[in-house]
């Protein structure tokens, strides 16, 4: 029924042995070069990001102390603007005491000018008022 060829076999066996012979190196072995390149090159850009991790790392926390470094000129800047803003508000408001002052005084002396006006007036029309008050007197 079957019958097993050795010639035929053995040939098989040849083509098969040159068949892997020349897959391994125009498949295999390219394949297996490409594949370990590929490793390579993921390795390698995992160092590089984990060394961009740390240049980060750095780049952050030194623009973390130029902010807080600015938020500390902002603040000094800013105190210092309320201390010249309150000195000029202090000045203006002596200004305008001195000022109300000066006013009151100004003030104060016209009243006691106007009192003593008004006072020798009325002495100046007080025997005016004695004869008027006299006559009403003599009238009752």
């Amino acid at each position: 029924m079957l019958d097993i060829n050795p010639l035929l076999l053995s040939i098989t066996i040849v083509v098969f042995l040159v068949l892997i012979a020349v897959l391994n190196s125009l498949l295999f072995k390219p394949l297996f070069n490409y594949m370990n390149e590929r490793d390579a090159s993921i390795k390698n850009d995992l160092d590089k990001v984990g060394n961009n991790d740390a240049e980060i790392a750095a780049l952050t926390a030194q623009a973390q102390s130029i902010v807080n470094e600015a938020k500390l000129e902002a603040a000094a800047l800013r105190e210092k603007v309320i201390a010249e803003a309150k000195e000029l508000a202090e000045s203006k408001i002596e200004a305008k005491r001195a000022e109300l002052a000066k006013d009151k005084a100004e003030f104060e002396k016209s009243l006691a000018e106007s009192r003593e006006d008004l006072k020798s007036s009325l002495l100046s029309q007080l025997p005016l008022f004695k004869e008027a008050v006299k006559a009403k007197f003599s009238q009752i």
